[in-house]
């Protein structure tokens, strides 16, 4: 072994080890130079940093939102996915052409341009993670500790695709972050739920479309962005707050039940469900037709709240319940709902809030009169027919 003289010699010695490689294909893109890699998250924890002058603040809600995100990844194994992380070199770091590997040394970083957020969701789970670990092996809870582990391993190799600016400023760094996050517009309406296949109500809604024949008869925009097409009588956005409405009595802004966990029985279960009520729809109101108020976005979601409310006084979803409620329909004058321009000018909640009320004070005060129906309650109460009614 040849001896080492100098400090110049130690430091060349120990160069290959003393540098973060980053392989990756150096291109130019609009006019600056860039590599294009892909980087497990324990390569990306070492050698990025924010810089707040560029980069706005965390928002915790979001950081939040990414985080269960991600958690669907890791304890459930499902597909997550990602746009690129963006950096900006400021100088940092060397490209060896020959070897197709970008050089950083231990202490230089790289900068934030985009991605802030992702890189802070994940931080943050590695922190929780470890701390998990920590607790789970002073108590000596060797089966956590493995599972912890594999977590984290999960975490540590997940692969993120990047983008490294090796020759922007400053001024060019926030003008990137600005072009970024402000010119292109997020997608919305149908699209957006459409997209969304993880939770409940959008799995129950796309199975609705596809498989239940009732719904040829009451056609669902799937495609368009924002509204509906003028052949269309639901737009996919409105089936979910339908179904929202008739399985939890609710707004979908204030869904519970729309998570990521579910079973096959439950969809299977709710199909049937709501099969049975759009073909009740179907049999006690008019033909479905745009101008026909009934069968407009405000009143479908007050009608499904109103009868979700009759069909679960007895703590389960009663679907004779159902069917001796539905037959108020049409004994509903609809043109008395809303008057002068209320149908226009209030908020899209008080109109549906409004119809609602309306439908269920018609419903309280008239229901014994105009539905007549001796065999419901034998249907709903099966058994004895001496056994008081205690319902």
């Amino acid at each position: 072994m040849d001896k080492i003289s100098s400090l110049s010699e130690l430091l060349a010695e120990q160069k290959a080890s003393s540098y973060i490689e980053i392989p990756g294909a150096m291109s130019r893109t609009f006019g600056q130079t860039t590599l294009s890699t892909t980087l497990p998250m324990s390569k990306l924890f070492a050698i990025y940093e924010v810089d707040l002058e560029v980069q706005r603040s965390i928002v915790p809600q979001n950081l939040s939102k990414m985080m269960d995100y991600i958690m669907l990844y890791l304890d459930h194994g499902q597909g997550i996915y990602f746009p690129g992380i963006i950096l900006s070199a400021r100088g940092a770091g060397e490209y060896d052409e020959q070897a197709q590997v970008y050089r950083l040394q231990a202490i230089e970083k790289l900068y934030v341009v985009d991605g802030q957020h992702r890189l802070a969701a994940f931080r943050r789970l590695m922190e929780t993670l470890q701390g998990a670990m920590a607790r789970a092996k002073d108590r000596r809870e060797y089966d956590r500790m493995e599972e912890i582990s594999a977590k984290l391993s999960k975490l540590y190799a997940f692969p993120m695709s990047t983008m490294i600016y090796l020759d922007i400023n400053a001024r060019q760094e926030r003008q990137l972050f600005s072009d970024i996050n402000k010119l292109p517009r997020k997608i919305g309406g149908n699209l957006a739920v459409l997209r969304e296949q993880r939770r409940f109500y959008h799995v129950l809604a796309s199975r609705l479309v596809e498989d239940a024949s009732v719904m040829k008869n009451l056609p669902v925009d799937m495609f368009t962005e924002r509204g509906k097409g003028p052949e269309y009588l639901f737009s996919y956005h409105l089936l979910i707050e339908i179904l929202i409405g008739l399985f939890e009595g609710r707004l979908k802004s204030a869904a519970r039940n729309n998570g990521y966990y579910f079973e096959e029985k439950e969809i299977e279960e709710h199909m049937k469900l709501a099969s049975l009520y759009f073909e009740s729809l179907l049999k006690y109101l008019p033909e479905p037709e745009k101008g026909e108020l009934c069968w407009t976005e405000n009143l479908q979601i007050a009608l499904s709240m109103f009868f979700h409310e009759e069909v679960t006084k007895t703590g389960t979803f009663n679907k004779y319940a159902l069917d001796y409620a539905l037959k108020i329909l049409p004994h509903i004058d609809w043109s008395a709902i809303y008057s002068g321009d209320e149908k226009d000018r209030l908020p899209r909640r008080s109109r549906i809030v409004k119809a609602y009320q309306f439908v269920k004070d018609f419903y309280v005060e008239h229901h014994m009169f105009l539905i007549r129906d001796d065999a419901m309650g034998q249907q709903a109460f099966p058994g004895d027919s001496s056994k008081e009614d205690v319902g």
